[in-house]
């Protein structure tokens, strides 16, 4: 298969991840069950399911066109990277949330290796169940939909019924260069407007050892069912994210503020998905995202309709323009260029500085089955590594009736107390609906 320009940037952070922190760009994805599940037949299943798919054993190279491509391993690996913790059932969720830090910020073993599982038996009672996977691999829609799959085969569905569809080969697309050059050219006059005036960050702490710590806040069915009416309310009809991204910017601002900088303006790109809800299984493999770039100016952060109100025009603005689709086809020319230089050019439009923070929202996914292996799933969330800079970011989640927040930063760069008063002051916001 070979990698899109989005690839490409995404295997360019990874390189840039690797050395500025403890491992690469990875995520995670996290399930809450409402018993024990069996460890057994969840590890032996979950073995003859991944061996079903040979890319995920895979690595990047190039091809003889200078394509990057993801080469296919010569024989299946019957590896498997599952780990089983014993907790006790009283234990807290800042230890659950600690324990999967550090799966998540536990590199992989080699460049074949781009899958982690974890199981917490918590007790007799509960058990929760992660995936630690790379991004080069899969996004996080993507790896939602591969464990979506694998549930309906450890329902009982047949393996190769389920993986039919998927696609496992992709283009070189070295055509058209003209339309991608017109492409990069209005992408650039965005990035130079975007750049002025100058947008602040936090200081990252120095040492490239630290890892990412995690913090949860998950809203219950009622209260989520109330929130997302209050941002129809607000902002319109399936208008959460620029809801949910406004409450965040004032956040931001009453952090900035609290630690003495002086910001003016502040930065935050958002990941949107260029699939359909028809075609997640066939794209299920690489990544298929693509981002628009929210700014706001400090000015603006007192008044939440306000915040609401420009979020609402800049997304308009960039979808007219066709921006996520030039930044798509834009970002293919920069294939040829290798990780450590392409790096440094992904720092340049803005002097340095990717953002302010990060933020992706994700609404309901395909499946969202209930049950694994006949134990309820409570709920989902993730707990993704973020780039450094800025080193933190905000993660929404929408799963089976519950709005989930996972705020990630780079440990050493927020304090407790700031964490707390970050998600306190979202919280605040959000329940003054409720």
């Amino acid at each position: 298969m070979y990698l899109s320009g989005t690839d490409w940037v995404i295997n360019t952070l990874d390189h840039m991840m690797k050395s500025t922190t403890n491992s690469g760009n990875m995520s995670q994805i996290i399930f809450e069950m409402d018993s024990l599940l069996d460890e057994k037949l969840v590890r032996e299943r979950l073995g003859v399911f991944v061996r079903e798919f040979p890319a995920l054993h895979g690595s990047v190279k190039r091809d003889f066109n200078l394509a990057p491509y993801w080469r296919l391993p010569e024989a299946t690996s019957n590896d498997l990277d599952f780990t089983v913790y014993l907790v006790g059932e009283d234990s807290s969720q800042e230890e659950i949330l600690s324990l999967f830090g550090k799966t998540a910020n536990r590199p992989f073993k080699n460049e074949n290796e781009h899958l982690a599982f974890h199981l917490i038996q918590k007790g007799k009672k509960e058990s929760l169940f992660a995936m630690t996977f790379d991004h080069r691999l899969f996004d996080a829609r993507g790896a939602e939909a591969f464990l979506d799959l694998f549930l309906q085969y450890s329902s009982g569905k047949e393996i190769t019924g389920i993986l039919n569809g998927v696609r496992l080969t992709a283009p070189a697309d070295l055509s058209e260069w003209m339309d991608k050059f017109h492409a990069g050219r209005n992408v650039n006059r965005k990035m130079i407007s975007l750049s002025k005036p100058a947008f602040e960050t936090l200081p990252v702490p120095e040492g490239r050892d630290r890892g990412f710590k995690f913090h949860l806040v998950s809203f219950d069915v009622k209260d989520t069912e109330k929130i997302y009416d209050k941002a129809y309310s607000e902002a319109g009809y399936l208008m959460e994210m620029p809801y949910l991204l406004s409450v965040v910017m004032q956040a931001v601002h009453e952090l900035f503020r609290n630690r003495g900088i002086a910001a003016n303006n502040y930065m935050a790109p958002v990941t949107i998905d260029m699939r359909t809800r028809d075609d997640i299984r066939e794209k299920l493999l690489l990544n298929h995202v693509s981002y628009l770039f929210f700014k706001v100016s400090a000015e603006e952060t007192g008044d939440l309709k306000g915040i609401m109100k420009s979020v609402k025009c800049q997304m308009y603005e960039q979808v007219k323009a066709g921006l996520p689709k030039d930044l798509a086809d834009a970002s293919s020319l920069l294939r040829i260029a290798p990780l450590a230089f392409l790096g440094k050019v992904l720092h340049l439009p803005f002097g340095g500085k990717i953002a302010s923070f990060l933020f992706s929202y994700l609404g309901k996914g395909p499946g969202q089955l209930s049950e694994f292996m006949g134990v309820k799933i409570k709920n989902l969330f993730h707990t993704p590594r973020v780039s450094v800079p800025p080193g933190f970011g905000f993660f929404f989640n929408y799963f089976n009736g519950h709005l989930n927040l996972v705020i990630s930063y780079l440990d050493g760069l927020l304090l407790e107390e700031e964490i707390l008063m970050l998600t306190t002051g979202i919280e605040e916001k959000l329940e003054a609906s409720v």
